[in-house]
């Protein structure tokens, strides 16, 4: 066996010092508190169903794309999905990517060029962050959700009209499960003829009268310049989309590189999406479920007194900070001990200090199982 990097040996070593060491999980049949299947739709029949049915009535007998989009993998399917987007959305184009990581390394590596301006919320996801630093612009975060840090690193950086200036944020941050004065940020950003880009990753199959999204639910999609839809949380699937305009799609087909250069999604794959976006449109049994618990979750930790131990959040995400990665994993695990399975968010996924439990609420989960995960929590919080 080659001896392993000495440098390398270190890190992993530092992290296991830190009791941070990252280590992939055993499936387990705990109950559920942790995955993104926000609506229940990994594990809808209906959905798998007709995906066959899709790749049937087509004649689809294949099981990869065979190549990349611009090659041999560009299959008929993939039109129908853009297209279904584009209606389902109400937006004038889009383009799949394999995954959100992809999409947004493609997206921000491709479209910022040397001297524009990025400004961009402290916590956005590292595939964001990954992909402004691919690219040539001058980049600067701003206050987490805070729009004046922002207007006046604005007043103080953008010194010419000739600058390109891009405003970059989440409407659900994925570890705070939070939201930005979206509706603030579109107004500013349209007002001084800036370019804003919003992604939805844990709003889409949330929000929005059919689960389009915040953007969509607040009226303000047509003053986005980019926004980014995931497949892997609510709808169950793989994969992404970038949406916006068809001059955006064509510049991304041209330029944006994690898209050139790999392999296309499988029909099978693309066909899911399809039959998740056909399920989103025919029924809202899922989404009222889950908009129920958590208003229920909401008002459970105000009876229990630890409202002050969470996040002020309206999504399914749910965060209660427990500084110190000893003290959030110790309490995990007392939870999981329970029955209940509850993902310890450490740093540096987030700051030192910030670490904290990261609930996830779904439609399946039933009240009584939301009012026993909150008691156990309140139960060996107070004990220590």
């Amino acid at each position: 066996m080659p001896i392993f990097p000495k440098k390398l040996s270190r890190k992993l070593e530092n992290r296991k010092q830190k009791n941070a060491l990252r280590i992939l999980p055993n499936s387990n049949n705990l109950i559920d508190f942790y995955s993104n299947d926000y609506i229940g739709f990994s594990k809808n029949k209906v959905i798998f169903e007709n995906a066959s049915q899709l790749l049937f009535a087509n004649n689809f007998k294949q099981n990869g794309a065979t190549g990349s989009r611009l090659i041999s993998g560009n299959h008929n399917l993939y039109s129908q999905l853009e297209n279904t987007i584009i209606d389902f959305h109400h937006v004038e184009a889009a383009l799949v990517f394999n995954s959100g990581y992809d999409a947004n390394i493609g997206f921000f590596s491709a479209v910022l060029q040397r001297g524009d301006l990025v400004f961009y919320d402290e916590y956005v996801h590292a595939s964001i962050r990954d992909g402004i630093a691919m690219s040539n612009a001058k980049a600067y975060k701003f206050k987490h959700n805070e729009i004046e840090d922002l207007k006046q690193l604005v007043e103080r950086l953008v010194v010419s009209t000739e600058n390109e200036v891009y405003i970059v944020t989440e409407s659900v941050f994925s570890m705070d499960g939070d939201s930005p004065n979206l509706k603030a940020f579109a107004d500013f950003t349209t007002d001084n003829n800036f370019h804003f880009i919003v992604d939805e990753a844990h709003a889409i199959g949330v929000f929005g009268d059919k689960g389009q999204g915040l953007l969509h639910e607040l009226g303000i999609q047509d003053q986005v310049f980019a926004q980014i839809v995931t497949f892997g949380k609510a709808m169950g699937c793989h994969g992404a989309a970038v949406l916006g305009s068809i001059q955006l799609k064509n510049y991304l087909v041209n330029f944006a590189r994690s898209f050139i250069y790999t392999t296309g999604l499988s029909p099978h794959a693309v066909a899911t999406i399809i039959s998740a976006y056909q399920e989103l449109l025919r029924q809202n049994k899922n989404r009222e479920k889950l908009l129920e618990n958590i208003s229920f979750f909401k008002n459970q930790i105000e009876e229990l007194n630890i409202a002050s131990l969470f996040i002020k959040s309206e999504a399914a995400i749910q965060c209660s900070v427990i500084s110190g990665i000893d003290n959030v994993k110790k309490l995990a695990l007392k939870i999981e001990e329970k029955g209940y399975s509850v993902k310890p968010i450490l740093s540096p996924t987030v700051p030192s200090g910030q670490e904290r439990l990261r609930f996830c609420l779904h439609s399946y989960n039933s009240k009584e199982e939301i009012k026993n995960l909150l008691v156990t929590l309140n139960k060996n919080y107070n004990n220590g």
